[in-house]
């Protein structure tokens, strides 16, 4: 074999591997997050078994991502001595037990403690896993490796909502939690299989200071908190969009049946798409501009919802997603490379903030929707858009 055919030998397998990592990094996040937006399919369901507002019940499915905003602290306090790989699968592990406990109750207070204990341990393995990418990867291939977990995260918007739909509306709610609590013991099965097998991890950021000293540094750069801002600004309006839209489309004129209603989800499918473009629209156009155009993007797709037929609204649906899943993967990538120290630090305070704007997006969006309307909904979300494209103007591409 001659040397040029040496080269090009080593350098398939160098890409097939690198596929292969970047495949099996985007079904943990699939699995990591599959509870967490699943259960907004069946909204409408829940409303009538639980007997309570939409406002209350929308507020009670997100109340995990107010766990996730606190595990997200934690570990950006606590987790940088952590275990990556074993802080992920023992976390995927324990997110069964509560996902097996949502199929008994009947109470909306529990069902809300239980989602809160959900997002625990979801973000606990999401920001350990983020951390653990930017430890594992080269700079330059983090926002690769970030761009296929938010790939992930997209997939799980997608097949989740449609396997929670189908399961519910066929055999019944309980049956929905106990197979996504099988999907968890998975998820840490394979965790438990694959990352094993990966190199020590490096501790660049470790450096023996005090654990609370871990997110002041973070806190300090003008950078990151931009990226904070903009992170808490796209899930409360991808969680504000995503809960209540489900009611218009059940609403006259749509009045989509459950299963019609999980079949709607196929607006993510084009966002498994374009997201792991992000790392070339950030290299292309900068994060600042690149963060700006997605959610211009995403203010259009908005503006769609405001129609009653169907192929629009989906269309707009579909922009949303796109745009919010492309800013988030922009804005995350920004962060590994911008926190040159302190990584999981970084990575957790992104994360608390930005599952705290879900909640955030819940709450507010939810009580708009049942005391003005829709239409007012909509006007709020692209008002907190165009905010977020304003706080991105101040970032700046980072310094190779």
């Amino acid at each position: 074999m001659t040397t040029t055919e040496q080269t090009s030998s080593t350098r398939l397998r160098i890409a097939a591997a690198g596929s292969w990592r970047f495949g099996i990094i985007a079904v943990i996040a699939f699995l990591t997050l599959v509870d967490l937006f699943a259960t907004q399919a069946i909204l409408p369901s829940l409303v009538v078994k639980f007997g309570v507002s939409r406002a209350t019940m929308g507020f009670a499915v997100n109340a995990s991502t107010f766990g996730m905003a606190v595990a997200g602290i934690g570990v950006a306090l606590f987790g940088r001595n952590l275990d990556r790989r074993n802080g992920i699968w023992i976390s995927l592990a324990v997110l069964a037990i509560p996902t097996t406990l949502l199929s008994q109750t009947d109470s909306i207070v529990v069902f809300a403690l239980l989602r809160v204990v959900q997002g625990l341990c979801m973000s606990t393995a999401f920001t350990l896993t983020m951390a653990y990418l930017a430890e594992h990867f080269s700079a330059r291939q983090t926002t690769g490796a970030l761009a296929a977990y938010v790939t992930g995260n997209v997939a799980s918007n997608f097949f989740g909502r449609l396997m929670s739909a189908a399961v519910a509306d066929t055999f019944g709610i309980s049956t929905n939690f106990l197979t996504f609590a099988a999907l968890n013991l998975i998820g840490a099965a394979l965790v438990w299989l694959t990352l094993q097998k990966t190199s020590a991890m490096m501790r660049a950021d470790a450096t023996g200071e005090p654990a609370r000293a871990a997110w002041k540094s973070p806190l300090k750069n003008a950078e990151l908190r931009a990226c904070f801002a903009i992170g808490f600004l796209i899930l409360f309006v991808f969680i504000g969009t995503f809960t209540y839209v489900n009611f218009q489309l059940v609403a006259a004129p749509l009045s989509l049946s459950p299963m019609a209603l999980g079949l709607v989800y196929f607006v993510f499918l084009p966002s498994m798409l374009t997201t792991p473009l992000a790392g070339r629209v950030a290299a292309g156009l900068g994060p600042r501009i690149g963060t700006g155009a997605t959610l211009a993007l995403a203010i259009l797709g908005l503006l769609l919802l405001l129609t009653s037929r169907l192929p629009i609204v989906l269309g707009g649906m579909a922009l949303v997603a796109i745009g919010t899943f492309l800013a988030q993967a922009i804005a995350t990538g920004h962060v590994s490379r911008t926190a040159s120290r302190d990584r999981a630090a970084a990575s957790g305070i992104y994360l608390a903030s930005y599952y705290a704007g879900g909640l955030a997006g819940s709450f507010v969006i939810g009580q708009i929707y049942d005391r003005i309307g829709w239409t007012a909904c909509v006007a709020v979300l692209a008002a907190v858009l165009a905010g977020a494209i304003a706080v991105a103007r101040s970032l700046k591409s980072p310094t190779p």
